[in-house]
């Protein structure tokens, strides 16, 4: 019993170890932390207000929301606040009966903030109006009812950007838990399987991939985080993808690739992070967005292959079963890319694998968990 508790803490830990590690989270998010930033570069923050504000949390978004109406409200209520009294509005300055006010039923601040709120909100109850009596309440009138269009404007222009981001379009658009490494049409590919969960195409998608560890130099300088470029391609090329079902993405081992030295034995004690990433427009807003996910050596898995998630039944439709996009089973595969190329028959078996149910008939029915397209 305590083997098994401290074996899932060690676990647990590892986890944790690795989440701090990797640069790139599973859900595409950057695990950097920026230091030593002279404060005059802070303002360059403010400088591009409406990107800070389109980015930031949604609880400051709804702060200055509700911040900025009730502050408008109020410094507007003490400028009408100050002409009442400055007209002898007022009810402990004991106006007299023919007295014309600037505003009709503002004798304090309370009704004052009143009146504030709606002039700016266009309520207009019919208790409290503005009179000819005072020409510079008129303009004071006019300078409110712009002040709060705009405010008004800029508001639901910023809660709108912000429903709008790209990144809630990429939200539906999912990678697999793990990559896999075995043979495909004569070569040893590296293969990660991506989906669409709506039905909406991602028009020109483009996927690329950059393979990120420590390097060397020849004049002994390190480099942290050096990229190198990884090419990934499906069936149909690598660039235009028809994205409108899963597909596996491919990169070939070769001599030219960076896995070409690493083996079965040797992957998971490599270091380095594999950032995948997929650009594409929404077909339905027309906006940009990228999606990133990372993997690191553990979540390479040598020797396995996909499940098949894509059949077609007997009324002519097409189906995809995503209980099987992340579920891999074990195939005869070379123990490294040097034995895949130079010798011949020389494979690696794996034991180790899940549950294969597979696709053994073509015609299946509608449980609840298969996704029509």
């Amino acid at each position: 019993m305590c083997g098994s508790l401290h074996q899932r803490i060690q676990d647990y830990l590892s986890r944790r170890r690795i989440c701090r590690t990797r640069l790139v989270t599973k859900d595409g998010r950057c695990n950097i932390e920026y230091g030593n930033i002279k404060y005059t570069k802070h303002l360059s923050y403010m400088a591009d207000f409406w990107t800070t504000l389109v980015e930031i949390r949604w609880r400051f978004v709804l702060f200055f929301f509700i911040a900025s109406f009730t502050l408008s409200w109020f410094i507007f209520g003490l400028i009408w606040y100050w002409i009442a009294r400055d007209n002898g509005d007022l009810s402990w300055q004991s106006p007299p009966d023919n007295h014309g006010p600037c505003v009709d039923n503002v004798v304090g601040l309370t009704t004052a903030f009143l009146y504030s709120l709606e002039t700016q909100t266009t309520i207009g109850y019919g208790g409290r109006a503005l009179t000819p009596t005072c020409p510079g309440a008129v303009a004071v009138l006019i300078i409110q009812s712009l002040v709060g269009a705009i405010i008004n404007c800029f508001m639901c222009g910023v809660i709108l950007s912000k429903i709008s981001l790209p990144k809630k379009r990429a939200k539906t658009i999912t990678f697999s838990e793990m990559a896999v490494i075995s043979p495909r049409n004569g070569a040893l590919c590296l293969s990660i399987r991506v989906a669409n969960l709506r039905k909406s195409l991602m028009i020109g998608s483009q996927v690329y991939g950059k393979l990120l560890r420590t390097t060397i130099t020849a004049e002994g300088e390190t480099i942290i985080m050096d990229q190198i470029n990884i090419d990934f391609i499906v069936d149909a090329g690598k660039d235009n993808l028809f994205f409108v079902c899963p597909l596996t993405l491919y990169h070939t081992i070769d001599k030219s690739s960076p896995f070409f030295e690493m083996a079965v034995d040797t992957l998971h004690n490599q270091e380095f992070e594999l950032v995948v990433f997929l650009d594409g427009t929404a077909e339905s807003t027309s906006s940009a967005c990228q999606v990133r996910t990372s993997f690191i050596p553990q979540e390479i898995m040598w020797g396995y292959n996909f499940l098949p998630i894509i059949s077609r039944s007997k009324d002519s439709k097409y189906r995809v079963d995503f209980s099987n996009f992340s579920k891999v089973v074990p195939v005869a595969t070379a123990h490294c890319a040097y034995c895949f190329h130079n010798i011949k028959g020389h494979h690696h078996f794996s034991k180790h694998g899940q549950d294969n149910p597979g696709f053994e008939v073509i015609d299946i029915t509608d449980p609840p968990s298969v996704t029509k397209m």
